[in-house]
């Protein structure tokens, strides 16, 4: 078999990346290896754990009920019907997505593709068999899997994944929850709302590690408020059992400590899934675990390229998309000659974590304002002063904005608190049309509503 881009990898960013180029005429091949079709974000990431999380916040609404003037009994989640739905949607989600990559445009073969030269793949088919695929260009998009640090006994303990809670009808009485990311506090959110007593330990000093402290510090008192028992700043020790129960042994501030609980959550990060791939017959190389690239999407070998998880940057589904498409335009260059490369933008970059409460970051932030030396200007303004928030019973949390501080362009923003995941992107299309803090103070704002809360930094910046 022959072509011109084949993609290894059916995910999000290999789609992406050959629905864009069969779009430039590029005879294209696709190869998945996966036991089920449609890639990390629709089969175990962003649909399903956002499917348990609304069911999540149901609870917490009811829970709060009476704060409104409604009585209602305290809440109980039905597991059994909670999974069904949840298996519902990611079938219908999967199943558009099967459809898509086997409706014709491209070849789509099922199997596990290692490379035997640069130029040709050796696939061993799902159904049986081998085949041999030659290719102009190349596309690595294998997505990523749940890593396993070396913690003395973790491997050993029996932990559970992210994988497992989005499918289990039952759940244990009590679990540690080992780290502090996105993944490891939306599943903490979703079961300690179903009921589960959570405990978080965290090596970093702060929640999501490498954003702004002190919107990670909102979720943090959030979880606190809860119930939930949280420990930050730790070194992990070790993971064992004693008398059937899970005993999580760390160090905090020079003090040894210990957790037991029914079960231990593994959700300290994932790693590119690159094993069995062959690089270095094909002459590529990784660094810190990642396949490497430049901006242009392109590896050290000139006509192969990566997209998504397994060349790292930002594990994130829409930058995997934006990555695959710049990878086909490039390998579309690449064939016609007509150089230089288009590059990839990571100006509005975007991030959320779908807690409670929710927190949403876009663009730069203050510490990474001060590493590339720019003069900035901040605001912030909190929900607790903000009438529509507070007729919500959303007083927790704040929003903050970041421009320059002689052109007053909008740099970045972030937001904690209600519906955070949405309000971001009022401030996503301001960046994207490089408003200044006047410009968007001036536009006229529905009141009482929400995104009325960013004119309030927006004007004192301006």
């Amino acid at each position: 078999m022959d072509c011109d881009f084949l993609v290894i990898g059916g995910g999000s960013a290999g789609y992406a990346a050959a629905r864009t180029a069969v779009g430039l005429g590029l005879k294209t091949v696709v190869v998945e290896g996966g036991r089920e079709v449609g890639g990390l974000c629709i089969l175990r990431g962003c649909m399903p754990s956002k499917a348990l999380i609304e069911s999540a916040n149901r609870i917490l609404a009811i829970r709060r009920a009476g704060d409104f003037g409604v009585r209602v009994g305290e809440p109980t989640a039905d597991l059994p019907a909670i999974i069904e739905r949840k298996r519902e949607l990611i079938g219908e989600f999967a199943s558009y997505r099967r459809c898509q990559l086997e409706d014709g445009r491209f070849e789509f073969v099922r199997g596990f593709a290692r490379f035997a030269s640069p130029s040709e793949v050796h696939v061993h088919l799902a159904e049986g068999g081998e085949t041999r695929i030659r290719a102009k260009t190349i596309l690595v998009a294998t997505g990523s899997s749940i890593s396993v640090p070396g913690v003395p006994g973790l491997a050993e303990s029996g932990f559970l994944t992210s994988d497992d809670i989005l499918d289990a009808e039952t759940l244990p009485r009590s679990v540690v929850v080992l780290g502090a990311g996105p993944v490891a506090l939306e599943m903490a959110h979703y079961m300690e709302a179903v009921g589960v007593r959570v405990t978080v330990v965290q090596r970093s000093r702060q929640f999501l590690s490498g954003t702004d402290p002190e919107l990670a510090a909102v979720v943090e008192a959030g979880f606190r408020e809860r119930g939930m028992d949280v420990y930050t700043g730790t070194r992990l020790l070790s993971v064992g059992h004693r008398n059937g129960q899970c005993v999580v042994e760390f160090e905090q501030d020079g003090v040894r400590r210990e957790v037991v609980s029914e079960a231990v959550l593994n959700s300290l990060g994932r790693a590119p899934a690159l094993e069995g791939l062959g690089l270095e017959v094909a002459g590529l190389k990784t660094e810190k675990g990642v396949l490497a690239t430049d901006t242009a999407q392109r590896t050290g070998v000139p006509h192969i390229f990566a997209a998504g998880d397994c060349c790292g940057r930002f594990e994130i589904v829409h930058v995997a998309i934006q990555q695959g498409e710049i990878a086909a335009r490039n390998a579309a260059r690449f064939l016609s000659g007509e150089w230089p490369p288009e590059k990839i933008d990571y100006r509005l970059k975007l991030y959320v974590v779908f807690t409670e409460p929710q927190v949403a970051v876009v663009g730069m932030s203050e510490a990474e304002a001060g590493e590339n030396g720019r003069r900035i200007s901040v605001a912030c303004h909190p929900f607790g002063d903000h009438g529509k928030s507070m007729v919500m019973g959303e007083a927790h949390g704040f929003v903050k904005l970041i421009v320059d501080s002689g052109t007053r362009e909008i740099l970045g923003a972030g937001v904690v608190g209600p519906h955070a995941a949405d309000l971001i992107h009022e401030i996503v299309v301001a960046m994207g049309f490089r408003a200044t803090a006047g410009q968007l103070a001036a536009l006229p704002h529905y009141h009482p509503t929400l995104s009325e809360i960013w004119t309030y930094p927006a004007e004192e910046l301006a």
